[in-house]
Order: C-alpha cells, then sequence, then structure tokens
C-alpha cells in the first residue's frame, strides 16, 4: 500500500482545517509507521461486532425471546461477510449457562430465539452473543446484555427489597427491609419466614423471624467484605399457610454504601501551570452512579475549584495546579456524608492536550508543554498528533519545529460517527497523551414509518417503511422489527441497549456504561456534554499503542469460523505418529443416510468443511491407514467453550424485579392462562396413585426406531459382567435365536448375519468386533419381522441396536473401537417462526383472546432499490399505545433506528 499517498490526503486534511502551526510535509516516516502499523494490525485483526436486537426489553416465564443479530466489521460497521457461525448464550446470576446456541450467518445477520419454560426460576439472565473470531479480543467486547425475567405463571408471593448499610466495629452492617405481598399488592401479615444469606455461594448468615401487620420483616446481618459482591443473594422461606411456604431469592449486590471516585485529567496528565479539566465519576458498591459535589483545595486549604456531578455520578470542573502544590478533593455524597481524596499529582514535564467539542461543525485541539517543556528547547522533529477510529487514520498532524504549542480546528464531518481516539506523540514516535471523542454526526439512515395514529383491536395494520441516507438516496438495506403494547410493557428508553448506542459506543469500551442510550435518544447540548465527560472517564483498549509500534501483539488465537466444519488428525496406535495419505469416512443417518470420505495430508491432518447439520446430529467417524489398517487412533479437534466471565453488566442486575412491571405481570399471566384454557400450552397432569406390576427394561438414550426397549430382547450394561475386551465375548448365549460366527451377530432362523447399529448409525461389521464392551449402555436385538421392519432392507435379516454411555459424562466424542469414534458436535439450531393470529383468515380461532405482550416480530426486512419495505400484522384485544421499532444497516454500514407508536382504542 502507498503510504504517501495516504499521508499527503491526511496533510491535506490538516492544512485546510488546521492553524500555520503545523509543517505540512508528504513523507513522514513516524506518521507513515504509525499508519502502516495500524493497517498491517487491521489486516491480521478486523475487528468484529455483533448486536442482537430483542423483541422486548423484559420477559415473563413462558415467554419466547427473539432477537436477530447483525454481525458487522467495525471498520465501516459493514455487515460482515468474515464469520459464518453465531454462539448465542442464555446465562443464569450464577454465571451458568442455561442454554447455548449455534446460528448460521447468512451475508452478515442470522435470527433465533430461546423459549424460557415455565419452571425457569425468575432472576437477572444475560444473553451473550460472539464469534469464534471475536474470542481474540476477549469477553470484553462480546454482545452481553442483562435482561429481567419474572414470574408471572402460578406466583403467589412478590417481594419488594430496599437495602441500608452501617459500619460498627470495622464489620459491615446490612439491614435488608423485605416486604412480601401476593399478586393484588395484599400483604402477609404475620407470617413466619426462614432465611438465608449467601455469598459466592458461601453462606454467612441465616435466621428466622414473622412479618409485621403490613407485610414486612427485617433482616439484618454482618459482613467483612466492603462493597459489591458477586453472587450474592437472601433466600427466604414465607409460610403462607399451613401446608404451603413459598421460596423467594433476593439479589444481593453490595455490603456496603461506599462510594467510589476517581479523578481523570483530560489527556491523562495534570500538568503545573496549564488550565487543566478533569473528570470524574462517583460509583456506589453496586456499581451504578451517585450523586456527588464537593471543593478542591491547596496543601493550605485554600479553595481553588468546586464541582457537581451532572450526570449518574459524572462531571467536570477546570483548575490550574501550581508547581510545588498538592490538591485534595472534600466530598460530600447524596447521604451527606463526607470524604476527602487526594487529586492526581500534576507535575512539570509532559503536555496537556485539551478538546472542545462544543462547536456544531468542528473540534478545537490545543497542546500545551508543561513547565520544564516550555523553558527548554521546543521538541527537534516536532510532536504528533493522531486520530484514528476502528483502526483507522482520519487525522495526522505535525507540529512546526521550534513550536512549543499549537491548536488545531479539525471538521467533525471528516471522522465517521463513534468514538475517535486522538494521541499525541513525541517526535520519537512514543505515545505521551490520550483522549476520546465522540463524534455526532448527522449520518444515521433516515428511516419513515407510515401507518394510522389509531386503530381498533384485531385491526389488520400495515405498515409503510421508506429508508434513505443522510442525502435522501433511497438505500437496501436489512431490518428487524418488533411491536408491543407499551401501556402494558413501559420501557426506559434511555436504559435500553439499540443497535446505535452498542455498535458506536458499548462494543468499543471496556467496562460498564449505565443507560447507555441516554445519550443518543434526544441528542442534545446537555446530553452532548455529558457523552463527553463519559470519554473522558472510560478507557479505549482495542490495542496498546506500545505493543503495535513495536510488533507485539499477540497473533490470534481462535480461527475464523466460516462455517461448521469437523476435522483431526490420525494417528498410529503404538508409535503416535502422524498418518498420512490415510482414508477418513464420517457418516450419519439423522434426516436420511449420509457418508462422505477423504484422506488425511502428509502430517495426518483430515478436515470436512462447509457442512451443515443441526444441533444433536451424531457421526460415526471410521479411519484406515493407507495400508487399509483399523488399528489406529482419531483425534478430533474440539473447540472448547467460551467459559463465562464476569458480568461487565452486573449493575443492570435488578433487586427488585417485579418493580413497576404489574401491567406486565398481570398480563403475562392472564395470556399463559388462557392459552392453557383453550389447550394451546398442555400442561402436565398429576395422575392417580397407581401400582406398578412388573418394571419394564429402561433402555437410556436409545435410538431404536421402535422407542426405546421394544426389541426381541434387551440387555442393559449391568449384565454383560466382566467377559473380557469384546463386546460379542459378553453376548454369546444371552439372545435367544442369535448366535455368533467369525465375531459376527447371526440370526438362526434367517440363517444371515444381522445389521449393526451403534448409536443411530449402521456400521460396517469390523467395526463390531472392536467394540470396548464397558462403553455399552445397551445392546437391544432385532430378531422379529413386525420390529425389523421399520429398518427396512439393511436390517431384513434382524440388527443388534447398540446404544454407548455417550451421555453418562456428557460428552461430545466416544472412542469405543480403534479407528472409530463416536462425535456428537454442536451443530445449527433451527430458528422458530413468531406466530402471528390471521384475523382475515377463516381458519383462526377467534374465540381465544389475544392478550399477547409482543404484538409482532419480523426479523428479515429487506428494502428494495427505491429504500421501500411494508410488513402486516393484527392488534391484539389489548388497548393502549402500541410501540413499533425498527433497526437495521444498509450496505454502506449506514445505521437506523426509528420508533413509531399510535394508539389501539
Amino acid at each position: 500500500m502507498n503510504y504517501k499517498r495516504i499521508i499527503a490526503v491526511l496533510f491535506l486534511i490538516v492544512g485546510v482545517t488546521s492553524f500555520l502551526a503545523f509543517k505540512i510535509v508528504d513523507d513522514d516516516p513516524i506518521i507513515s509507521k504509525i499508519a502502516a502499523q495500524l493497517d498491517a494490525w487491521l489486516g491480521s485483526n478486523p475487528q468484529e461486532k455483533i448486536y442482537l436486537q430483542m423483541d422486548k426489553p423484559y420477559y415473563a416465564t413462558g415467554d419466547t425471546i427473539w432477537f436477530k443479530a447483525y454481525d458487522v466489521i467495525a471498520r465501516k460497521h459493514q455487515l460482515s461477510a468474515l464469520s459464518g457461525v453465531l454462539n448465542v448464550d442464555l446465562i443464569d446470576d450464577r454465571d451458568s449457562i442455561k442454554q447455548s446456541i449455534k446460528l448460521p450467518i447468512e451475508s452478515g445477520v442470522s435470527w433465533g430465539d430461546f423459549t424460557l419454560s415455565d419452571t425457569i426460576k425468575e432472576g437477572n439472565y444475560r444473553i451473550r452473543a460472539y464469534t469464534n473470531w471475536m474470542r481474540n479480543a476477549g469477553e470484553d467486547y462480546f454482545f452481553d446484555k442483562t435482561i429481567n425475567v419474572v414470574s408471572a405463571i402460578n406466583n403467589s408471593v412478590y417481594t419488594q427489597t430496599k437495602y441500608t448499610y452501617s459500619t460498627q466495629n470495622n464489620e459491615h452492617k446490612v439491614n435488608a427491609s423485605i416486604s412480601f405481598a401476593d399478586a393484588n399488592g395484599k400483604r402477609y401479615a404475620s407470617k413466619n419466614v426462614s432465611y438465608e444469606v449467601k455469598i459466592g455461594g458461601k453462606t454467612i448468615g441465616r435466621g428466622k423471624g414473622q412479618t409485621d401487620d403490613i407485610g414486612n420483616i427485617n433482616i439484618s446481618f454482618s459482613s467483612k467484605q466492603a462493597g459489591a459482591v458477586k453472587n450474592g443473594k437472601i433466600i427466604t422461606s414465607l409460610q403462607i399457610s399451613d401446608k404451603t411456604t413459598v421460596e423467594k431469592q433476593i439479589l444481593l449486590k453490595a455490603t456496603s454504601g461506599n462510594v467510589d471516585v476517581q479523578f481523570f485529567p483530560e489527556g491523562g496528565n495534570l500538568v503545573n501551570g496549564n488550565d487543566s479539566k478533569i473528570a470524574f465519576k462517583a460509583i456506589g458498591a453496586d456499581g451504578l452512579g451517585t450523586d456527588v459535589k464537593g471543593i478542591v483545595v491547596d496543601g493550605q486549604n485554600k479553595e481553588v475549584a468546586n464541582f457537581n456531578s451532572t450526570h449518574l455520578g459524572m462531571g467536570s470542573f477546570s483548575f490550574t495546579p501550581e508547581s510545588g502544590k498538592s490538591y485534595k478533593a472534600k466530598l460530600t455524597y447524596a447521604d451527606g456524608s463526607e470524604n476527602t481524596v487526594d487529586l492526581p499529582k500534576a507535575g512539570n514535564e509532559g503536555f496537556s492536550i485539551a478538546i472542545d467539542d462544543t462547536a456544531k461543525y468542528a473540534l478545537t485541539v490545543k497542546i500545551l508543554p508543561g513547565a520544564t517543556a516550555a523553558a527548554g528547547t521546543a521538541q527537534p522533529g516536532g510532536l504528533i498528533l493522531i486520530a484514528q477510529a476502528n483502526g483507522v487514520v482520519y487525522y495526522a498532524a505535525k507540529s512546526e519545529p521550534g513550536t512549543k504549542d499549537f491548536t488545531a480546528h479539525i471538521l467533525k464531518r471528516k471522522f465517521p460517527s463513534g468514538i475517535v481516539q486522538f494521541t499525541l506523540f513525541s517526535p520519537a514516535g512514543e505515545p505521551l497523551n490520550e483522549r476520546l471523542v465522540f463524534i455526532q454526526n448527522a449520518d444515521q439512515l433516515k428511516m419513515d414509518l407510515t401507518a394510522k395514529e389509531s386503530y381498533a383491536p384485531r385491526e389488520k395494520v400495515k405498515v409503510m417503511l421508506n429508508v434513505a441516507d443522510r442525502v435522501d438516496k433511497p438505500v437496501m438495506g436489512s431490518f428487524s422489527v418488533s411491536v408491543t403494547n407499551e401501556t402494558k410493557m413501559p420501557v426506559d428508553e434511555a436504559s435500553e441497549n439499540t443497535i446505535i448506542s452498542n455498535l458506536l459506543l458499548t462494543s468499543d469500551i471496556k467496562g460498564y456504561i449505565e443507560k447507555p442510550n441516554y445519550y443518543f435518544a434526544d441528542v442534545n447540548e446537555k446530553t452532548r456534554a455529558d457523552l463527553d465527560v463519559l470519554m473522558l472517564t472510560q478507557g479505549y483498549r482495542r490495542f496498546e499503542w506500545k505493543q503495535l509500534l513495536n510488533n507485539s501483539i499477540p497473533a490470534p488465537v481462535y480461527q475464523v469460523e466460516k462455517s461448521l466444519a469437523i476435522s483431526g488428525q490420525l494417528k498410529s496406535m503404538i508409535f503416535n505418529k502422524p498418518l498420512a495419505k490415510g482414508q477418513v469416512r464420517i457418516l450419519s443417518n439423522k434426516g436420511g443416510f449420509f457418508m462422505i470420505d477423504t484422506l488425511s495430508d502428509n502430517e495426518g491432518n483430515f478436515t470436512f468443511n462447509d457442512m451443515v447439520f443441526n444441533d444433536s446430529t451424531k457421526f460415526l467417524i471410521q479411519g484406515r491407514s493407507a495400508k487399509d489398517r483399523k488399528n489406529i487412533k482419531i483425534n478430533l479437534n474440539t473447540v472448547s467453550p467460551q467459559p463465562v466471565g464476569f458480568n461487565k453488566n452486573a449493575p443492570d442486575q435488578k433487586v427488585n424485579l417485579g418493580d413497576g412491571l404489574s401491567p406486565f405481570l398481570q398480563s403475562s399471566k392472564d395470556y399463559y392462562e388462557n392459552l392453557i384454557k383453550y389447550g394451546v400450552v398442555k400442561r402436565p397432569i398429576m395422575l392417580n396413585e397407581v401400582v406398578i406390576k412388573e418394571k419394564k427394561n429402561v433402555v437410556l438414550r436409545s435410538e431404536n426406531l421402535n422407542g426405546p426397549g421394544n426389541a426381541d430382547a434387551v440387555i442393559l450394561a449391568d449384565k454383560l459382567g466382566n467377559c473380557g475386551s469384546f463386546l460379542l465375548n459378553c453376548l454369546q448365549g444371552l439372545i435367544p435365536g442369535v448366535t455368533f460366527k467369525n465375531g459376527l451377530p447371526y440370526n438362526i432362523r434367517q440363517n444371515a448375519t444381522m445389521a449393526i447399529v451403534v448409536d443411530g448409525n449402521f456400521v460396517d461389521d469390523d467395526v463390531f468386533t472392536e467394540i470396548d464392551p464397558t462403553t455399552v449402555e445397551s445392546v437391544e436385538a432385532i430378531v422379529s419381522l413386525h420390529f425389523a421392519a421399520i429398518y427396512g432392507s439393511r436390517a431384513a435379516n434382524g440388527a443388534l441396536i447398540i446404544t454407548t454411555k455417550r451421555g453418562r459424562s456428557n460428552a461430545d466424542l466416544l472412542r469405543y473401537a480403534p479407528g472409530v469414534v463416536i462425535y456428537t458436535p454442536k451443530g445449527y439450531y433451527k430458528a422458530r417462526e413468531f406466530y402471528s393470529p390471521q384475523y382475515d383468515n377463516p381458519k383462526t380461532n377467534t374465540q381465544i383472546p389475544d392478550i399477547r405482550n409482543t404484538i409482532y416480530w419480523k426479523p428479515n426486512i429487506i428494502t428494495d432499490k427505491d429504500g421501500k419495505a411494508s410488513f402486516e400484522y393484527f392488534n391484539a384485544d389489548t388497548k393502549g399505545t402500541y410501540r413499533v421499532v425498527v433497526e437495521g444497516i444498509d450496505a454502506d454500514g449506514n445505521l437506523g433506528r426509528q420508533v413509531y407508536r399510535y394508539k389501539v382504542q
């Protein structure tokens, strides 16, 4: 690549937008090196991002979570062609994966769903999504969203909890005031309660008590651990009647009311003699921002500045530190308590970088030297200022020789919307200062939704979608839409995670960002100022400059996953050496018989690429050496699943899950009960007591097409006994009408060899002779025609249905014979289709009350060349304000989100 040309273009920008303090050159080795290193890094480490739009902000047990995934390359946020496989996990508050699915990514998009059974526990859950390639950047950059799941079905007890904190004898005292009520708000007065307090799985307190006359109980306990806690909970058991006790688990987020206040000098350095902006952030022990105010005093207790938080515990102030002085901040918290902390120390050396982005169209950048630099000779060769976004350099400047400071005005339109990292380098290319700026250009898609303002229940709604770019040119793009009844499901828009807030903000920053959509829902002067303070208090760490410039960034460990693949290596059994040109065969009978084969390379490696199979598909893999020897080993390449790390969005977890959700809870309960009433959902029925006179053999995990245990003879593992290393020795004499000749099962009545089926797959005869009996769960013998018929001509002479013990250890890989393995890799989940009743269809049952919470969901809306698309659906019975949310992206990476509301009355 011609870096001189890149730099020439960059300096042309500098010349147009900057003061004459810059030396405009077309060949600077340091800037060329930085640009080249960034380009090389992007070439080998393209940044991939995942965003999931969901159908609603919170859920109830029995619901389905519907989502669409957008996979983009960060450089321009264009839909990605890099990865072809998406991993999506549903994780509970104990960091345990409850459901995990793989989805195919086609043209950068995918969609799927999670079903929340009516038996799932209410609580705080997470949805995590990532590709295998994204694992190189780390879990901080995965899509990760905390969702609240409330229980509306058969839930007779609701709690409200308020925590207060104190400190006694160096221990942290916690008081939890818990109120208990039923679904109608009636309090459980004078009821017995037992409780247990757990932190990280360890019990730190337990006791008993009784609710007062308004259903409240106070629970107190002590902890030596201060601040935030992980996996903390209070488990209460409320006795609501003589025979009924209800357990409720209440989240414990913190054991103290401590507030952590941190100060962040703009650019990273506090320099004596320079007017300096300092941002601050006050975080409570629960991880949420909290109000704080205070004054800054010097060593003589003279006030030099004062400050107040302006948004979520954040704010900023300015003052000029003086050489030889130290400074403290005297803080006053929201509860009136006070504290004093040291400010970062100021130095005489170094530089200050100050960026003012309050102007609508341009940034003002000022670089000021410290006292030592100002008094000495100017930097030979000049300072270098680089601004990059997503690894692309959009601005590069160098100060004139002899210049000690400089100022630049830079048009915001030169940058894409999102985080821009300004870095000041020494003449030798050493990074000195860093400042993040968020650019909010008017470059989002213009999305126009057209529909009526008012409808009747069950009336058909047709919405016209028109999409154009910032210059009103129609665009083709991929979009998804969700419609909910906002009256039943109120939404805190500031707390939403949107395609814009995620792809432009949260996906690029480590750590928690509270209420991310606040900065985008209604952009104004205050939100822009608050967003700038957020940039001063958050860190951007996609890479480290020193690692980048020294070529020491670690090479990627995880490879791009274009499709599902099965790969491995053939090795000799005795000497463990790779076997070249060996034959490998893979077969399965899931969805019809399937078989392909390949040869291993010179290192014994083999791969089956571009495979498409559903989850729980079992494969039988057979290997032979080039000389057709079967006494070999097959080592499969299995990718370990991503472990679950700490939830960076843990502050989003709610203590009072049902707080403010009474309409949603009641609606969810009514909806589910109606499904049961009209037979749409079948609930378990408790049978009358029966006496079992004869116990049938239980055949675990059998794939017998006649049904587990439906065979002429069933031999379980405990009947095989200690009979050596060959299964045929164990079976000899156990199966009526079957003997063994030349190591194979022989149907005496048919006078022919029987078929062998292992874990649902027909296998070659020689595989049977090598099966280790210790790996067998059961053997079902089919001799009679009425059992064999379902298997067709291949089992005309009968069959042995062998089920292995693969499920006992939840393993997906079983070696039960040399040269043969059974492998059950993670396959694709088959996404379901959202059901939307069609009331103009006479076959639709109109007698069932329609009280859905998600009125409509469609993940695959594509606009045409004119930027147009439409979708239609029927309203539910529920009246109120319906909220239509459309999100998506066009081919050039422009993002769009539009919210439309109408009345149903």
